[in-house]
């Protein structure tokens, strides 16, 4: 599979001439797709998973709602995107909308400033295996890699970095766990169940240490 050039390009078709109610069922077509791509070609994948960890390090289950951590997780999207948004829209959209430039190439530029995105977040070896996969030996450097293919290479790229964010999160935690533990074994308490009395001194140790604040700026911090 090629890159949005070819889709778009001379080469590809060409949109315009096809009739409105073509035009609109391709577009209701591909606005489907864009809840997928929010959660793969962004930076969502790596904030809601390490806001998870953080809710599951601190064991108060259902304690931010899943709707409140999904909503954190898409504004500091949103707030981790502008820079690249701000860049899309002035060299794709705006030339766009001042017909400067034709719909196939506002998406053909909008699509490169942001593989030019994901590309400095993705590792070179996750690169190089779906590369491998693909066949492709014609790719010379990065930047010429196909869009399809820096998709997935980024998506486990967000993966292992949430969960090595997520890991650090779960150590504190676990250490009031370990502690905790330990008293109650030293005491003969062996039947009570250690996350009941660690659950208040994990959320205390969170708030004393501003732990939103940190987890917020450590994933706004991870992107700069």
């Amino acid at each position: 599979m090629g890159d949005f050039g070819d889709l778009f390009g001379p080469n590809g078709p060409n949109l315009q001439n096809l009739s409105p109610p073509v035009q609109t069922a391709l577009m209701l077509g591909v606005s489907t797709l864009l809840p997928a791509a929010l959660m793969t070609a962004t930076c969502f994948t790596r904030v809601v998973i390490v806001l998870s960890f953080v809710r599951q390090g601190l064991a108060t289950q259902n304690v931010p709602p899943n709707l409140v951590v999904t909503g954190l997780a898409l504004f500091l999207t949103l707030f981790i995107m502008q820079p690249t948004v701000a860049e899309i829209d002035q060299k794709a959209v705006t030339p766009y909308a001042n017909k400067q430039i034709s719909g196939a190439e506002a998406v053909r530029i909008g699509a490169e400033v942001h593989k030019k995105f994901m590309l400095r977040h993705t590792r070179k070896q996750d690169l190089a295996l779906f590369l491998h996969l693909s066949h492709n030996t014609t790719v010379k450097e990065a930047e010429e890699t196909p869009f399809l293919t820096v998709i997935p290479a980024f998506v486990i790229s967000e993966l292992k970095t949430a969960f090595i964010m997520g890991f650090c999160i779960f150590l504190p935690f676990l250490m009031v766990d370990l502690v905790v533990s330990s008293v109650l074994t030293s005491m003969g308490m062996v039947m009570m169940p250690p996350v009941t009395i660690s659950a208040p001194f994990k959320i205390l140790l969170f708030v004393l240490a501003d732990g939103w604040h940190l987890v917020c700026y450590a994933i706004a911090a991870s992107y700069s």
